[in-house]
């Protein structure tokens, strides 16, 4: 039998009664602590102002001044010419368009997990998709959807030599506007998942067990209870995707070969181009258009939000 064994707690742990703990030391009177908080919001606020505030000061700074520092509003009249206006056309009707198909098909899937186990493996697993999906883009989304619906893509020559359906009868339209469409679809409906599914779940079921002992019917919960309390959670999410939509560079950069048919696309353009004369602050201009467009869009999304809050609570 070895010493450790025999050897018990020591005589004083078992002895001594444990007294009651003593409070930390006060601070002597007059002298205030000072709330250290703050710290830990230094990095963030280092982010936002690196990659948000500074490039926003730039943009409005080269859109509002001329070269020499002087307020002009010379450099917004490109905002009326017809190429730019068509532009900034297409970039809304490209970015409402997914952000109402985005909504609705992601909405339908919210609906379709609700009556699922949050922890199953079914609603874990799309939950899971659908986080990185939301954030799937680039160089990586346009080499996917060329290697699946490309010219020559997998899903194309099976279509083709299966069914005898040709994607690319009319043209390679997927390196055109068109292409962006399925493209923006691929995060945009991921993204409606995550925005949209707290809403769905905070729905609470004693408010139908309410209305259909009250001798309601399960469609009228939906027309006066169900949908008005989230429709503001369901337009707040549809004015989150058109932002997201409406602000895309990297996949159209990568995907859309043909001209600059979207405003990223045209501020690209502006900076790099190099038979553009005279308009050397026309990025800026079309800059800061998008950032009054997207300005007054999370506003709006910002006041909806607040109200759907009430029924989230």
């Amino acid at each position: 039998m070895t010493s450790d064994v025999l050897d018990g707690p020591s005589l004083d742990r078992v002895t001594s009664p444990a007294g009651p703990q003593q409070p930390a030391a006060a601070a002597p009177r007059g002298v205030a602590r000072r709330d250290w908080s703050w710290v830990g919001l230094v990095p963030l606020a280092l982010y936002v102002a690196a990659f948000l505030a500074v490039p926003t000061v730039l943009a409005v700074a080269s859109g509002l001044f001329d070269g020499d520092g002087a307020f002009t509003l010379d450099n917004l009249a490109a905002l009326g010419d017809p190429v730019i206006l068509t532009t900034f056309g297409n970039s809304t009707w490209l970015s409402l368009l997914t952000a109402v198909i985005g909504a609705v098909v992601g909405a339908l899937v919210c609906y379709a997990m609700l009556g699922l186990p949050e922890t199953g493996i079914v609603r874990t697993t799309v939950d899971a998709a659908s986080g990185v999906l939301a954030q799937f883009g680039g160089v990586m989304l346009a080499f996917a959807m060329i290697a699946a619906i490309g010219t020559q893509g997998i899903v194309t020559k099976f279509l083709s030599s299966t069914f005898g359906l040709e994607l690319y009868a009319d043209g390679a339209w997927i390196y055109a506007l068109p292409g962006l469409i399925p493209a923006y679809l691929v995060f945009q409906v991921p993204l409606m998942i995550i925005t949209f599914m707290p809403a769905l779940a905070a729905l609470r079921p004693q408010w139908a067990e309410a209305h259909l002992t009250l001798g309601g019917t399960r469609a009228n919960f939906w027309r006066f209870v169900g949908l008005p309390v989230l429709a503001p959670s369901f337009l707040a999410s549809l004015l989150l995707l058109f932002a997201n939509a409406f602000s895309s560079y990297a996949t159209a950069a990568a995907l859309a070969s043909q001209g600059s048919q979207i405003v990223p696309l045209q501020i690209r353009t502006a900076l790099t181009s190099e038979t553009v004369l005279g308009r050397e602050n026309l990025a800026g201009a079309l800059a800061f258009g998008m950032i009054v467009v997207v300005a007054v869009v999370m506003t709006l999304y910002a006041l909806v939000q607040r109200r759907a809050a009430r029924w989230q609570s």
